[in-house]
């Protein structure tokens, strides 16, 4: 039966038509941004997860910029301990070459204080990010020796958390403004205890003698005065010995950064994957649907065309 009033064939062929419009532009929108979910009305869950992911990894962009801060710093430290480590290799190797008989002391001494001025110089200049770990003021109030670097930032069902690589600075610095002399920790200018000499001539144990106070410039060959430079010698291996310690401390501390480093950048890699599979769409494919919906939609046009001239073909029958 043909009804003129009611064109169940038109309704049908609409309500097709309607929905293959829909899902075309579900498809040209995933097409156009590549994106599966791009709202949460999308997939409710997914795209909470997502946004959550995408929001742990700025902050990771943050603890990476933290880490490379630290790794710099560190960097800085370890350099200027080598620079410290060479200078006073050398310095050993000046006292113990002025122990010959003759040696114009007053000569080394010149050399030896020109080591001493470049140490304290590049200690000074060890300054990154408005910092500086080897040249210090314990006495200040806003001293720390604890020192911490961003390491990582974690997300956990009890909360968020950020792990930190904590560096004891106060057996690494090399030079301290203490107002007390006793109370300074740097290596060059605290107050070593040197041990009493043996031999022909004992000299007392002094217990107030540091780095910066080496002057050989007024020793002769007396026994006294040699034993003295032995001293001195005992003296500046010492620090070279806490040196070498530093170094090893800031190099360890540095591979602790640079491998936190490595990590953050792994990390957020595979967040930028998880968040990928959750909401990116496969164009491949949308771009197959995109062409059978465009099909679809072209007939069912057609079909609505031809449910609609169905009222023509009755006013044929009355001719």
């Amino acid at each position: 039966m043909t009804s003129l009033l009611t064109n169940t064939a038109a309704m049908v062929a609409l309500q097709t038509l309607n929905q293959i419009n829909s899902s075309l532009n579900t498809t040209n929108n995933r097409v156009s941004t590549g994106l599966r979910i791009a709202q949460a009305q999308d997939s409710a869950a997914y795209w909470a997860i997502a946004t959550t992911t995408a929001s742990d990894n700025g902050a990771l962009s943050s603890v990476k910029d933290a880490l490379a801060i630290g790794r710099s710093t560190l960097d800085v430290m370890y350099n200027g301990l080598e620079s410290t480590r060479e200078s006073l290799q050398k310095m050993k190797e000046l006292l113990v070459s002025a122990r010959q008989p003759g040696v114009d002391r007053t000569n080394v001494q010149v050399e030896i204080d020109g080591l001493l001025t470049d140490m304290q110089n590049k200690a000074g200049a060890s300054v990154i990010n408005e910092q500086n770990f080897l040249a210090v003021d314990s006495s200040a109030a806003s001293w720390n020796a604890t020192k911490a670097v961003v390491a990582s930032f974690e997300r956990s069902s009890a909360g968020i958390s950020i792990s930190t690589i904590d560096l004891d600075i106060s057996n690494l610095t090399l030079t301290d403004d203490h107002a007390t002399a006793a109370s300074k920790i740097g290596i060059l200018d605290q107050a070593r205890g040197v041990a009493a000499t043996t031999g022909p001539s004992v000299l007392a144990a002094d217990a107030t003698v540091t780095v910066l106070d080496v002057d050989i410039s007024a020793l002769t060959d007396s026994i006294d005065d040699l034993q003295r430079l032995e001293q001195f010698i005992s003296l500046v291996d010492a620090a070279l010995t806490d040196t070498i310690s530093a170094q090893n401390t800031v190099g360890v501390n540095l591979a602790r950064a640079e491998s936190q480093s490595t990590f953050v950048d792994a990390l957020m890699d595979a967040n930028e994957r998880a968040v990928g599979a959750l909401i990116d769409a496969n164009m491949e494919e949308e771009s197959t649907k995109l062409r059978a919906l465009q099909t679809q939609q072209q007939l069912s046009v057609e079909s609505l065309s031809i449910a609609n001239a169905a009222a023509q073909n009755v006013l044929a029958l009355f001719r």
